[in-house]
C-alpha cells in the first residue's frame, strides 16, 4: 500500500515543473489512494444503473409520475439515454438492473440487462417503512453481485447509477438520518418539482427521517431500510462490495451520494475507495459529501442522475491515471528539478 506522500513524491519527479497540472494532481493523488497503488487503472470499467420505483411518489412528492422510471429503463434499453449516450462516448460499458420496478418486465431485452426484481417498487415511506429489513438485505446482496460480476470481469473502477421516479426524497430522507442535516434543508427540486410540490415532499422527508431516528442507534440497518429503496439499497451493497475488492468508485449525483452513505455506515472504509464525480444542485448533496469527507470534481450544478455526472467526470480519472503511469521521470531523462 501506499500513503499520500508517496504519490505527490512520484508526481513531483515527472518531467513537469512541480505542482503545475493543479487540480489534476490532486485528483492523482485521490486515484492512486483508491486502489493503493501509485499506476492505477481506470480500466476496464464498469457502470451499473439500478432502477427502482418509490410509492410515496403517490404522496405527491414528485413532478413526475412512477410510470415514467419504466418508460425510462425502456429508453435506456434502447440505448437512447443520456448514460447510454455518456457510456458509450467514454468506452464504459453500460448494464441495467431492475431491482424494483413497477409493471410489466422488459420483452426480449438486451444481453446488459438484469432482471433481479423484488418487489414492485417500495411502500411508501409517507406513511410507514419503505422496505422491510429482508427486502434492504436482497437489494444489497443484488449490488454486492453485480460488483462481483464486474471485477470477475476485470473492472478496476465501478460506476453506479440509478433510474426511480421519486429517488430524491428517498435520499433526502437519507442524507438527513446519516448526517444529521434538518430534513427539511436536505430537499431539493429533484426532477423539477415547484414550490408545492417541494413543500409536500419537505413534509414527507420531515415525517419520515423523525420515525427513522428513533432507532438509528440501535438499529442502523432497520432505520435506513425505513426510508430507503430498493435501487439505493443495491448501490449501497454495490460500493461496499466493490470497495472491499479494491476498486476505485467513482461516485455520481444525490442518490448514488446517500447510497455511499449508507455503505460506509454500514461497511465502514468504504469511502477510502471513492472519488465524488461532481455536486449536483440538489442542497443537500454537498452536506453528504462532507459528512464522507470527499470534495467533488466537477461543480456544474447537474441533477440528472443515471450516473451522468460521473461519466462527465470520468475522463480527468483518466488524465490522472495517464498522467501517474505514462510521464517520464526527470532523472530518467537526465534533468535538474527546475520549478
Amino acid at each position: 500500500m501506499i500513503d499520500e506522500h508517496t504519490v505527490w513524491a512520484h508526481l513531483d519527479a515527472l518531467a513537469k515543473p512541480r505542482r503545475s497540472l493543479g487540480r489534476l494532481e490532486e485528483i492523482a493523488v485521490a486515484l492512486a489512494l483508491t486502489q493503493g497503488r501509485i499506476d492505477p487503472r481506470t480500466r476496464p470499467r464498469r457502470v451499473v444503473l439500478f432502477a427502482g420505483d418509490h410509492g410515496c411518489v403517490a404522496d405527491g412528492v414528485s413532478a413526475w409520475p412512477s410510470a415514467v422510471t419504466g418508460m425510462m429503463v425502456g429508453t435506456i434499453l434502447a440505448g437512447a439515454a443520456t448514460s447510454s449516450a455518456l457510456a458509450a462516448a467514454n468506452d464504459c460499458p453500460l448494464r441495467l438492473v431492475d431491482v424494483g420496478v413497477a409493471g410489466p418486465r422488459p420483452v426480449d431485452p438486451p444481453a446488459f440487462f438484469r432482471d433481479a426484481r423484488i418487489g414492485d417498487g417500495s411502500a411508501s415511506l409517507a406513511h410507514g417503512p419503505a422496505l422491510t429489513r429482508a427486502q434492504f438485505d436482497a437489494a444489497w446482496q443484488v449490488g454486492a453481485d453485480e460488483a462481483d460480476h464486474a471485477v470477475a470481469e476485470g473492472a478496476a473502477l465501478l460506476i453506479a447509477g440509478e433510474m426511480g421516479i421519486g429517488n430524491t426524497t428517498t435520499a433526502a430522507c437519507l442524507t438527513a438520518l446519516l448526517t444529521g442535516l434538518d430534513g427539511a434543508a436536505a430537499v431539493g427540486r429533484g426532477a423539477g418539482a415547484d414550490d408545492a410540490t417541494r413543500a409536500i415532499k419537505a413534509r414527507v422527508v420531515t415525517t419520515a427521517v423523525a420515525r427513522a431516528r428513533a432507532r438509528i442507534d440501535t438499529d442502523a440497518t432497520g432505520a435506513i431500510a425505513d426510508v430507503c429503496g430498493y435501487e439505493i439499497a443495491a448501490m449501497a451493497g454495490f460500493y461496499a462490495r466493490g470497495g472491499a475488492l479494491g476498486c476505485t468508485l467513482l461516485l455520481d449525483g444525490y442518490v448514488a451520494t446517500a447510497a455511499a452513505l449508507i455503505a460506509e455506515r454500514l461497511a465502514p472504509g468504504t469511502v477510502r475507495s471513492m472519488i465524488a464525480g461532481h455536486r449536483s444542485a440538489e442542497p443537500g448533496h454537498a452536506a453528504a459529501l462532507a459528512a464522507l469527507g470527499l470534495g467533488p470534481i466537477l461543480e456544474w450544478e447537474m441533477r440528472l442522475g443515471e450516473a451522468s455526472g460521473a461519466l462527465v467526470a470520468l475522463p480527468l480519472l483518466d488524465a490522472a491515471a495517464a498522467l501517474l503511469t505514462d510521464v517520464a521521470r526527470l532523472d530518467a531523462i537526465g534533468a535538474d528539478r527546475a520549478d
